[in-house]
């Protein structure tokens, strides 16, 4: 009868105690998962950054991220905005996704990112059971017509200024009164700091979400033109002042965030990634070493499409070391899903290749022995809609020692070698020297392989509205390449 008399109180207690385990089993799977916190400014190359030789600035949380982990220095972005976003969010190069050329979605309309024809690293990620977020900046969706845009690109929650917004001018702000997009609709933060907002937003995400493995991506706005005084310097007046006080202040928000992880106590099992999009705006570059870097946003020099790249997780990435290490932006998508254990896409090529074993210590080197970037200016329009501006974009390609250069055609123009000439001032296109044609022998073959013209960007037709923009009456065609294009390239990379 005793017996009888406590079955119904061990089954309670058994009931109990697989509930425990089973939540114990469910934060140890989550434990096994890292977190990512995929940092990118934008307008910003590695002459602002202090760790990597800027003369004109300290950033000691970034520095301290560097010191901690490792700093790449062969880390290649596409050389504008729109490029760059499409390759890391899908893995694929300009030429494949169509996005070769920027294409401002709000201000220009017509086109936009179709979640219906992208994949992105946001839903990869979603799919092995991370919460997934974004605060900053997007520009590839217009948020008027599709409001839920970012949650069908993978995103659980947002915080991200609109773009300029044609027609509505208070959504021209992301700085000071910033017009942001949350999950509530789009709104002017009146007397606020965009800056400080989609911060805050990522840090409360952090707090409520830190028992569950995270994605958490944040394109700043910071530092990209307008150029404004900002909340710990308002008296600054002119613009390389601006600049200076914008770029200390990114420095400040990577340290709140890094010092949330901590308070968290989850520091050592987030992957903090710390780049730019491309490099700075050229009339306000910096200086490293007193020389300023080799072009800027916009260019193919290093200067405009080598990013500073710092990975830093003192519980997984082991730290103080650096690597001359190839990687582009493709290899984004791939290393995120290696990191937290998320299957690729199925029927997705894939052009990036996961460099997780070297971060983790496991590597010695990246699994690239070339990288590419191609695209810059705007885009535009024929009879079928958004396109590039030529049928096959300018592109360069690289390997540790070497560099080529394509325009407009797939065919090789110029070969430098970076490690004798990291200026790119001598072409050595014509020269006879064996490892000269092998390396050109090497590139070209890997140009061979890829299609002669670059892709369109893929999105349904939708309804037309009344700021997309209207096809020209008139297309120019390409430059040619000729002596003076190159005679310019030149004098452009030695402008002091």
């Amino acid at each position: 009868m005793g017996q009888r008399g406590d079955y119904p109180a061990r089954v309670k207690r058994l009931f109990f105690s697989l509930t425990i385990l089973c939540a114990l089993g469910l934060q140890s799977i989550s434990a096994a998962k890292p977190n990512i916190l995929f940092i990118m400014v934008d307008d910003l190359g590695k002459d602002w950054i202090s760790c990597y030789g800027a003369d004109e600035i300290n950033t000691p949380n970034i520095d301290r991220l560097a010191q901690g982990g490792l700093k790449f220095h062969n880390a290649w972005s596409m050389p504008q905005c729109t490029p760059t976003r499409a390759t890391l969010l899908t893995g694929q190069y300009p030429w494949r996704t169509g996005w070769v050329n920027h294409w401002d979605v709000p201000r220009w309309g017509v086109g936009y990112f179709d979640w219906a024809n992208y994949t992105t690293f946001a839903n990869v990620m979603k799919s092995a059971g991370y919460s997934t977020a974004i605060a900053g900046k997007w520009q590839i969706n217009d948020f008027r017509l599709e409001p839920e845009a970012l949650r069908k690109h993978g995103f659980d929650d947002w915080a991200v200024w609109t773009g300029y917004e044609t027609g509505n001018p208070p959504s021209n702000e992301r700085y000071w009164d910033a017009y942001i997009h949350t999950r509530a609709g789009s709104k002017t933060y009146k007397d606020k700091f965009g800056p400080d907002i989609y911060c805050d937003f990522l840090i409360d995400h952090m707090k409520q979400h830190r028992d569950e493995p995270m994605m958490l991506y944040f394109p700043m706005a910071l530092t990209h033109g307008p150029l404004v005084p900002t909340p710990d310097e308002p008296k600054v007046t002119t613009n390389k002042d601006k600049l200076k006080a914008m770029v200390r202040y990114t420095d400040t928000l990577v340290g709140r965030l890094v010092s949330t992880l901590d308070d968290l106590k989850i520091r050592d099992r987030t992957v903090v990634i710390f780049t730019t999009d491309n490099g700075t705006s050229g009339g306000i570059r910096g200086t490293i070493n007193g020389r300023r870097p080799s072009g800027g946003k916009g260019s193919k020099f290093e200067g405009g499409v080598c990013q500073p790249f710092i990975v830093n997780c003192p519980g997984l990435v082991p730290g103080g070391r650096e690597t001359d290490a190839l990687t582009d932006f493709a290899d984004l998508l791939p290393t995120f899903a290696e990191l937290g254990g998320a299957k690729l896409p199925k029927g997705v090529t894939l052009d990036g290749r996961s460099f997780a074993p070297l971060l983790l210590g496991q590597a010695e080197n990246s699994p690239r022995d070339w990288i590419m970037a191609l695209g810059h200016g705007a885009g535009r329009l024929d009879k079928k809609g958004v396109r590039g501006t030529n049928d096959f974009a300018d592109r360069v390609l690289r390997d540790k020692r070497y560099k080529v250069w394509l325009e407009h055609e797939p065919k090789i123009t110029a070969l430098y070698d970076l490690k004798t000439d990291p200026l790119e001032q001598k072409n050595l296109l014509n020269s006879n020297k064996p490892e000269h044609l092998a390396a050109l022998k090497k590139f070209r073959a890997i140009i061979g392989s890829q299609p002669k013209i670059d892709g369109r960007p893929l999105y349904r037709p939708r309804k037309a509205n009344s700021w997309d923009k209207q096809l020209q009456a008139k297309v120019e065609k390409p430059a040619a390449n000729k002596p003076k294009r190159e005679r310019r390239r030149k004098r452009k990379a030695t402008q002091q």
